[in-house]
């Protein structure tokens, strides 16, 4: 199995020929498939790269890996974690803490840990770290425990070897460890108390924590003893948090910032004709969907006949060439772009038509239908609400849009149990399998929709079904089954891929950027990014 750093190197190789004057990163052609750009080896290591993002992590879960929940806490907290395997170009499945695996039966899956790995404190990992990390993983309140499957037991082997057996076979595990919530751990440190996870960042990580003043910036510094040859690349790498998407594409241009992550589908249009910054969308797994209340005390969304008027009224194709300049994807509940993924196209809410859905509004009494939709001022998000607004008045329903703040969004979506918000529209992550983040269908599973979802048996077989079958056209057949599943239960309804937008400046810095993404994370490569400053 190759080292998770080959592809990277091989493809540096292919880019030196090409090279810009000055250093600078020369746009990525086919040369490289599977990225975006490359960061060019030939420039020197050190120097500062300039981050800016759009929200820092909450306060409520700190800092802990494994109570993370959303991918702006997944990018911060991958400079200073990792994992027994990461993802690579193409949903790829590489080695990371871990340099081989063997799979001897469906059930079993043993680990052969990478060598000369430490920690940022100069510990080295041990396999007593991995088994204590995921048993506490298991154990924990954090939604991810749901992602990483029926783990029936951690055995550590030898001092570089464990063993995970699980209950059943369960298709999506390795995609599952490949994510932040599942890094490994100092875990002598937390056991003894001198490590609060909750306050501090100690992994084998790339990057330690230098400074940082909650929702206002963060500063990471090269980890001495990291165990990649050569990196992390950069001395220092400074996160601002920037929550107006007009901030960050001004500080682009007037180099502020180095590389920012952008909503705005506007952006390449925007940035043409300037050289000196390339703007690339990224394909990514995520996607927008409609959360309607049903666990609200006088919520009008108890009947399955208003749920289904208002997932038939949804146009898709519109949303994704309306709100998203094209640059989204009608999708179901598995992400369009993963193989397997079941057919928007094909679901019983596409092709049954606007006078169904108004029949199904008079049968249940609900013709003069209003509620408020609560979102988040993110781009492209207000777009998506405003087609859906207009999606649902072709059926005589009246949509309010209530747009907030992303913390004030979130106390009022997950804040109480039972929630009493209407309606609500966000995103998932939508990972690296198609199985995944179906998952979250499950409130019992899931936890974070408990408050405004009611459990489906039907649909949550459906969902251990998918994930039980080895991939095939079996499981292409299970996800459409699923996704069928999903689109009649309606209360949380898939609408499309969310657009994102890789912009950074050329002459300030040479990143390593995937073409494609799962987890929602642009700096799962940060220690190759060159500094230019």
């Amino acid at each position: 199995m190759r080292s998770r750093w080959s592809a990277v190197l091989v493809a540096a190789a292919l880019l030196a020929a090409g090279c810009a004057p000055g250093g600078t990163a020369p746009p990525i052609g086919p040369l490289v498939p599977g990225y975006l750009a490359v960061a060019d080896a030939k420039i020197p290591a050190g120097g500062t790269v300039e981050l800016q993002m759009p929200v820092d992590i909450g306060t409520t879960t700190g800092l802990d890996p494994q109570l993370a929940e959303v991918a702006t806490s997944w990018q911060l907290l991958s400079l200073s974690y990792e994992t027994l395997v990461e993802m690579g170009p193409g949903f790829r499945i590489d080695p990371g803490l871990a340099e081989s695996w063997e799979t001897p039966s469906p059930t079993r899956y043993v680990f052969r840990l990478r060598p000369g790995v430490t920690f940022a404190n100069g510990r080295a990992m041990t396999a007593d770290d991995v088994v204590g990390s995921m048993r506490r993983l298991l154990a924990g309140q954090g939604v991810w425990r749901a992602q990483v499957g029926p783990v029936e037991s951690v055995t550590k082997l030898d001092e570089r070897t464990v063993e995970f057996v699980l209950a059943r076979p369960y298709t999506p595990f390795l995609a599952a460890l490949a994510n932040v919530p599942a890094a490994v751990l100092p875990m002598v440190e937390v056991d003894n108390g001198s490590v609060d996870l909750s306050k501090t960042m100690l992994g084998t990580g790339p990057f330690v924590v230098d400074a940082h003043r909650q929702d206002v910036s963060w500063r990471f510094k090269r980890r001495p003893g990291y165990w990649a040859p050569g990196l992390p690349a950069a001395d220092t790498v400074n996160v601002a948090i920037v929550p107006q998407e007009q901030t960050r594409m001004a500080a682009l241009q007037n180099r502020s910032a180095d590389l920012a992550m952008l909503g705005n589908v506007d952006a390449p249009r925007v940035f043409a004709g300037n050289r000196t910054i390339d703007v690339r969308p990224q394909a990514a797994t995520d996607y927008y969907y409609l959360m309607l209340n049903t666990k609200a005390p006088d919520t009008k969304f108890a009947d399955q006949r208003v749920r289904t008027a208002i997932n038939i009224a949804l146009d898709r194709p519109q949303i994704a060439a309306m709100a998203t300049g094209g640059l989204g994807k009608p999708t179901g509940a598995t992400p369009v772009d993963l193989p397997g993924a079941c057919h928007p196209a094909q679901l019983p809410s596409a092709t049954a038509g606007l006078e169904r859905a108004r029949q199904l509004l008079r049968e249940a009494g609900a013709e003069n239908l209003s509620f408020s939709l609560a979102i988040y001022s993110t781009e492209p998000a207000p777009a998506v609400a405003q087609v859906v607004q207009q999606n649902l008045a072709r059926i005589g329903i009246q949509v309010t849009i209530e747009q907030l703040d992303e913390g004030s969004w979130a106390g009022e979506v997950y804040g109480e149990v039972p929630a009493r918000f209407d309606a609500a529209l966000s995103w998932f992550a939508g990972y690296a399998d198609a199985g995944m983040v179906p998952q979250w269908w499950n409130p019992d599973a899931a936890g974070f929709n408990i408050g405004f979802m009611r459990s489906n048996p039907a649909l949550n077989q459906a969902i251990e079904a998918v994930n039980a079958t080895t991939e095939g056209a079996q499981r292409t057949a299970a996800l459409q089954a699923l996704c069928t599943a999903v689109d009649q239960d309606a209360q949380m309804i898939p609408l499309v891929t969310r657009p994102v937008v890789v912009a950074y400046r050329v002459d300030l810095v040479s990143p390593t950027v995937y073409a494609e993404e799962g987890y929602g994370n642009p700096y799962q490569r940060i220690a190759e990014f060159r500094a230019l400053r």
